[in-house]
């Protein structure tokens, strides 16, 4: 194992060139193989999850929901509060900010990056609750892409750009999910539900997060500074994909749904109409076939 990391950091060294010096030694950030691993065995258990649970029960799981939702909700604030303080005491700037100029600001930032990339591992368990409750149509071609990539790409960012112009999507997504991971939380209490109202919002909020990201990023290739150009480039290739998925998503998820409702609200008033006409078709047949008796 040791000869394989060695091996897999020399073509990343290579091909990337150094690493950052300041996360050296950092839990799970020395070495690519268990982030690797651990996404190996995330795309296992999508395959084999929902086989093994085919035949059984599902786990009502509502107890541990609500306090996984409600952990992940005050971590995403956490993780949104010190990005925006540390933003605000580096002196960020928006449309182009290296890695090296802020100081303490930039090691605050790599911190809260630090707890960004490892909540990427926690949201695993997304997939293992659906999995668990066999919620299989949830474990869409869209929800595996997003688990599987992010905690893999944020390997590579906090080794090797863990501040500077790379706190920017990953302050939008924080907020993004303290109302998301809030939302899930709610719902899992069965009283809470009729009260939950801003689902459909939140895949909004997804869609001009994304939108911003690459407006932000896009500023950065057009007035560059220290900020390594290939990472920008990268970053607005993979959000224009989640725009595609999310867009195919939120079309799938609710015009359909709208559209069909209405054909249902119009069906259903055509066989109101019909079944008026049909029994008044049928009580003058009756009457016609009583007249027809007495004469």
């Amino acid at each position: 194992m040791e000869l394989m990391d060695k091996t897999i950091n020399s073509y990343f060294d290579v091909w990337l060139g150094p690493r950052d010096p300041r996360v050296k030694g950092w839990l799970l950030l020395e070495n690519y193989t268990p982030t690797f691993i651990f996404s190996v065995l995330y795309l296992l258990i999508v395959w084999l999850g929902p086989k093994y649970m085919r035949n059984k029960q599902p786990f009502s799981c509502r107890g541990v929901l609500v306090i996984y939702n409600l952990g992940l909700t005050l971590l995403s604030l956490y993780m949104f509060y010190e990005l925006v303080t540390g933003v605000l005491e580096g002196g960020y700037n928006f449309f182009c900010q290296d890695t090296h100029s802020a100081g303490e600001a930039d090691m605050k930032i790599i911190r809260v990056l630090w707890w960004y990339y490892f909540s990427k591992l926690i949201e695993f368990m997304d997939t293992f609750f659906f999995i668990l409750r066999k919620n299989n149509h949830q474990i869409t071609v869209l929800h595996v892409y997003h688990h599987a990539t992010m905690l893999n790409i944020w390997w590579f960012v906090m080794n090797w750009v863990p501040c500077g112009h790379s706190y920017f999507g990953a302050t939008l997504n924080s907020f993004i999910h303290v109302l998301m991971y809030s939302y899930y939380g709610l719902s899992a209490v069965p009283a809470m539900r009729p009260y939950l109202w801003w689902k459909k919002y939140i895949t909004q909020g997804q869609l001009i997060q994304f939108v911003l990201t690459i407006f932000q990023t896009s500023c950065g290739v057009v007035w560059p500074c220290a900020f390594p150009q290939g990472w920008l480039y990268f970053q607005i290739f993979y959000m224009i994909s989640l725009i595609i998925l999310f867009t195919n998503f939120y079309i799938q998820t609710y015009n359909k749904k709208a559209s069909s409702r209405r054909k249902e609200y119009q069906n259903g008033s055509t066989a109101i109409a019909n079944g008026y006409t049909n029994s008044f078709s049928s009580l003058e047949n009756n009457v016609k076939q009583r007249k027809q008796r007495k004469d």
